[in-house]
């Protein structure tokens, strides 16, 4: 960030007050304590022991390592439309600069039973959107055959 704007951050003490700016919680709170009893403390001028001193604190924010966690986790429930899955997925895929491969794969880990069940019987898709296009029209057969096996069994369809 301060190399891209090396006329806006020539001084440390111009990258402090940027960082200070993302502050929050209990790190805006040490912060505002040590500027209340250590006013002369360097990490106020000194951009390295402030990044240094909130780092040993502080777990470093990692947006990439957050979605990956995220992603690991997700799990298409069997009630959820898998549009409205893939859009989640895909939001935090984005964060990860993951390649289609990869995405693919924890696209196909995240799947239901159903899903999966129709998959081992159709040919595989060779792209990632082959795979989802594929995907919702096993989807949206599903939600069918659902809506017409309740609307059979519901007593509106009772003569």
């Amino acid at each position: 960030m301060f190399q891209g704007k090396p006329h806006t951050f020539t001084f440390n003490q111009a990258r402090v007050a940027f960082a200070i700016f993302y502050l929050q919680g209990i790190a805006l709170d040490h912060y505002t304590a040590i500027l209340h009893f250590n006013p002369g403390h360097p990490l106020f001028t000194n951009c390295q022991v402030f990044v240094n001193k909130f780092s040993f604190k502080f777990e470093v924010y990692d947006t990439v390592t957050k979605a990956e966690r995220k992603l690991a986790s997700f799990r298409m429930s069997t009630n959820k439309c898998f549009t409205a899955f893939v859009i989640q997925l895909e939001k935090e895929a984005y964060k990860t600069g993951w390649n289609y491969n990869a995405l693919r794969f924890q696209l196909s880990k995240a799947l239901p039973k159903h899903i999966h069940n129709v998959l081992r019987l159709v040919l595989k898709q060779p792209t990632y959107e082959g795979f989802k296009k594929l995907i919702t029209q096993i989807d949206q057969c599903h939600w069918e055959d659902s809506s017409a096996s309740l609307a059979m069994h519901s007593h509106w369809n009772v003569p």
